[in-house]
């Protein structure tokens, strides 16, 4: 398609090109608008929706379960650990002030793990961690909640069940719509629809084809789109990682609120309302996971009922009104990334399964970089 003289003068360009709609995107878009002011910022998202994580993930604003961090501190170092988790205290705190608890939904129910006989021995690891976090957050974080566990009503296959106050839960699609309209509050444009196929950067800018043959030219481009980057930059190393989720339909008198993590995060469950969204099983087989393909698999949701039936819901009937999948981004380290790919192109990227905590500050640090350029 040809652009007119009319779409070529005034639409056709832009001073900064965002590839991506979902949660970093529109963050780092509106980053680039506190140092641009006055320049045109436009963001491209492939789908009608973000076509990632942003809107299919569960609402979980967390920073990490007892288990998972102490898989963290075995595997990357209490260091490490300790600034993944700061990373991710910090950017729910910021992503709380951008949009509002309240435009989002936002509710503070605590986190909660649940020990099954393979994660009884974590207990004994329970004050290493809570002596990691506290210069961070300046109490004890995990502590085991036996009054909550006694009328939770979980399986016999539950032991034991560790909380953690300082997290929450939000509505995913109420968060990305209150975060579109703060875009386009700030004279920020989103064009749906608009697939990004091909980036060619020059001396005076890059030109950002669009599937159908449309190429567009901004000064500086950021790629946005976490899981899916290496379709235009293969070079950067990140591993597409599939979240299968399935919700129940409401169940009168859930004896349990807030969010829930079993087997290092691997599960995943949450009340929505008195609905049961239970999402994971990536661990099954993390080689077939390894996709983008955007569908749920027999194998991960016939595991994910089971979990359901025996672990979550024992003896309760319950009828699953829906099924989906989202698509997240892995690094080999659990590190976000930022990198140049090129003087005028950065990717920002790497959430590892933490993007609703981690956008936040991917997103500076992406139109950071980019304005370095």
């Amino acid at each position: 398609m040809q652009f007119s003289y009319w779409e070529q003068d005034a639409m056709a360009s832009a001073h900064c090109i965002v590839v991506g709609a979902g949660l970093v995107g529109l963050q780092t878009a509106l980053s680039l608008r506190t140092h641009l002011p006055g320049q045109r910022i436009l963001v491209l998202e492939r789908g009608m929706l973000p076509a990632g994580a942003s809107t299919r993930n569960a609402g979980f604003a967390c920073f990490g379960s007892l288990t998972e961090i102490l898989a963290d501190i075995d595997s990357i170092g209490a260091s490490a650990a300790l600034d993944l988790i700061d990373q991710r205290w910090r950017g729910i705190s910021l992503l709380r002030k951008l949009i509002g608890d309240e435009a989002m939904e936002y509710e503070s129910m605590g986190g909660h793990e649940l020990i099954r006989a393979a994660e009884q021995p974590a207990l004994e690891r329970l004050d290493e961690a809570n002596r990691l976090l506290h210069p961070l957050v300046g109490k004890a974080v995990f502590a085991l909640n036996e009054s909550a566990f006694a009328t939770a009503g979980f399986g016999p296959d539950v032991l034991a069940m560790v909380s953690n106050p300082l997290e929450g839960q939000l509505h995913s699609g109420k968060a990305m719509q209150a975060l579109r309209r703060t875009a386009v509050q700030n004279d920020i444009e989103i064009i749906n629809g608009a697939e990004v196929v091909g980036l060619e950067e020059g001396a005076s800018g890059v030109d950002v084809w669009l599937a159908g043959g449309t190429c567009m030219r901004a000064q500086r481009v950021a790629v946005c789109t976490n899981a899916l980057i290496p379709s235009l930059l293969p070079s950067l190393p990140v591993v597409p990682g599939r979240g299968q989720v399935l919700v129940t339909d409401p169940l009168p008198g859930l004896p349990f609120r807030g969010c829930f993590h079993i087997e290092q995060g691997y599960y995943y469950f949450r009340n929505v309302g008195e609905r049961v969204l239970l999402g994971g099983g990536r661990n099954l087989d993390f080689t077939a996971e390894a996709t983008t393909e955007m569908a749920v698999s027999a194998k991960v949701q016939d595991a994910l009922e089971r979990m359901l039936a025996d672990t979550i819901l024992p003896g309760r009937p319950y009828r699953i009104a829906s099924r989906w999948a989202g698509i997240m981004g892995f690094t080999a380290n659990k590190q976000p990334l930022v990198e140049r790919s090129g003087q005028r192109v950065v990717a920002g990227f790497g959430c590892n399964g933490m993007g609703v905590a981690l956008s936040p500050l991917i997103a500076t640090q992406t139109a950071r970089l980019l304005l370095e350029g």
